[in-house]
């Protein structure tokens, strides 16, 4: 029975991931607001620095994140998702009326929608991350690699999608955005929950890794199907179209197939465990009772003593780092403030790209720009699977700390963004790339970073704190920085918006950015170097699990 109850429980375990993989394929639906972004400027008449104050509205909603993060301490992970998911249903909605043209809000009325849509994904996001770190605790780069992978594969996958079905249509987009993640979180409130550790995972599960593989098979080839795709075009009629979708879906499904595995091959171990318990009756049953009863009291005198410390000491104690910390004692750390600047400087960049590609692709002369939104995507999956799996790796090998691999994601970024202000031809297909990978590197290492430096017991609020650089940076890179300089260098047009075409029009910009990833990249050597004491700890703890 005991048996029994362990197999389920692996099982369900490994079926909230699936459904958290999910569920991450369809909530990066903040980096696509490129795709719909040239429509709300010509329908609401809006010049660039308002435009970008939308998109920056956008990304304020994650500021308010910091409500999932205190939330997640005392909700179930299905209320989390269940209010994200109502919450990006109005807020994706709204929009969904005015790009339509079935109802006209006002400037701060969109505003207000943006920002929920924006919210809506922390609560899902924090719901996944929270949960699935804490059931796979000896795997958390992977795990973070793989659901990040999938958030930055979920802006392609529905700019694919609605380009095969609906040719680009804005308003169709945006009614995907509405509806798609609001049905696929109702399928997860039912399968995602806290699983409670078992001695399998404390001494470290044989098929984690081979699982893990599987899925990370799977996204690499969802992630070449998608750029296939994007390469190839939706021009081979509808029946072409509609078959890339079929294909898709069930690829997205195929999944599925981990936790059902799993669930057999515990069934017949259990068949065949009380066939052989059958066979052993009488006294040899007692026995065993009394040979289990006495390891248990063996165990129990071979076990140090703990040293409880005096009340009071323990209060005035300060946790070190790798133990678990409060927000508050966290934000005491200069540990803290170097990833949470450093953060900042990474993803605060890459948010402007993204914001701004529609507006940077017209600048070049692309009438299109839905290839270079793909493109970040596809790469920035790259960049977070590459990234989660390697630096686990590189730390069971030789404890190499895991900043490191932001130190080098800021440094490729800078070079990406000086290639992008030189504007040589096909500069912007090399920036989309480098831009999406580094992005991508940059998300998934700090979400495992965090945990490894501050614990899991607060986990879910510290990571909402450190990703208000998300609103912090989209508002410094995006609003300020680029909205300005673009209206600046644009000139007026007949209809009474502004224009600018030229490479001129964003080079500042890009070089601005470059200069805040090299001081991004200063810092996170800092944080790498001082904390390679803790990292050889946890080299030594994951592979004295394994022996």
């Amino acid at each position: 029975m005991v048996f029994q109850r362990h197999s389920k429980s692996n099982a369900a375990k490994w079926l909230g991931l699936v459904t958290a993989v999910w569920v991450q394929a369809i909530s990066g639906n903040n980096y696509t607001f490129s795709n719909y972004s040239d429509a709300l400027k010509s329908i609401m008449n809006l010049t660039q620095v308002e435009l970008n104050d939308l998109s920056v509205a956008k990304d304020v909603g994650k500021a308010f994140g910091l409500l999932a993060g205190l939330a997640s301490d005392r909700l179930p992970p299905w209320v989390i998702l269940l209010i994200g998911s109502v919450e990006g249903f109005v807020g994706y909605g709204a929009q969904w009326l005015v790009v339509s043209e079935r109802a006209s809000l006002s400037y701060w009325q969109m505003c207000i929608f943006l920002c929920m849509g924006g919210n809506s994904t922390t609560w899902m996001n924090t719901a996944i991350l929270v949960t699935c770190i804490r059931n796979f605790r000896k795997n958390r780069g992977p795990v973070s690699g793989i659901l990040k992978g999938y958030v930055g594969l979920s802006t392609a996958i529905f700019t694919d999608i609605c380009t095969a079905l609906f040719s680009d249509s804005s308003a169709s987009f945006l009614l995907m955005l509405a509806v798609v993640p609001f049905g696929v979180c109702l399928t997860a409130v039912v399968f995602l929950h806290e699983v409670p550790p078992s001695a399998d995972d404390e001494g470290g599960d044989q098929d984690e890794p081979r699982y893990f593989n599987i899925l990370n098979g799977v996204a690499v080839v969802v992630a070449f199907y998608l750029l296939a795709y994007d390469f190839i075009g939706s021009s081979f009629g509808s029946a072409f179209n509609l078959a890339f979708v079929g294909i898709l879906l069930v690829l997205l499904a195929s999944p599925l197939l981990i936790p059902l595995y799993d669930l057999l091959r515990s069934f017949k171990k259990s068949c065949s465990s009380d066939v052989e318990d059958g066979e052993a009756v009488g006294e040899p049953l007692l026995e065993s009772q009394e040979t289990a009863e006495a390891s248990v009291q063996c165990e129990e005198a071979t076990e140090e003593p703990e040293v409880v410390p005096d009340e009071a000491e323990e209060v005035k104690r300060k946790p070190v780092i790798g133990e678990d910390h409060t927000i508050f004692q966290a934000m005491r750390t200069y540990d803290f403030w170097m990833l949470f600047t450093s953060f900042l400087c990474g993803v605060g960049t890459g948010l402007a790209v993204q914001n701004n590609m529609g507006q940077i692709g017209s600048s070049l002369g692309y009438d299109d720009v839905s290839v270079f939104v793909s493109l970040i995507s596809i790469w920035g999956f790259f960049g977070r699977i590459i990234s989660g799996t390697g630096s686990e790796y590189l730390i069971k090998k030789n404890g190499s700390p895991r900043p490191w691999w932001n130190a080098g994601s800021q440094i490729v970024m800078a070079i990406g963004f000086v290639a992008m202000a030189w504007a040589f031809e096909g500069s912007l297909y090399v920036g989309s790339v480098i831009v999406g990978l580094c992005y991508g590197v940059r998300l998934a290492i700090t979400v495992p970073t965090a945990s490894e430096l501050f614990g899991l017991k607060y986990y879910g609020l510290i990571y909402n704190v450190l990703i208000l650089n998300l609103p912090l940076g989209s508002f410094l890179f995006s609003g300020i920085l680029a909205g300005y300089i673009y209206d600046a260098e644009a000139t007026s047009t007949a209809s009474g918006g502004d224009t600018c075409s030229g490479a001129h029009c964003y080079r500042i910009v890009f070089i601005v950015m470059a200069a805040a990833c090299l001081i991004g990249c200063v810092l996170d050597v800092f944080l790498a170097i001082k904390t390679k004491a803790l990292y050889a700890k946890i080299q030594a703890s994951k592979n004295s699990k394994k022996s």
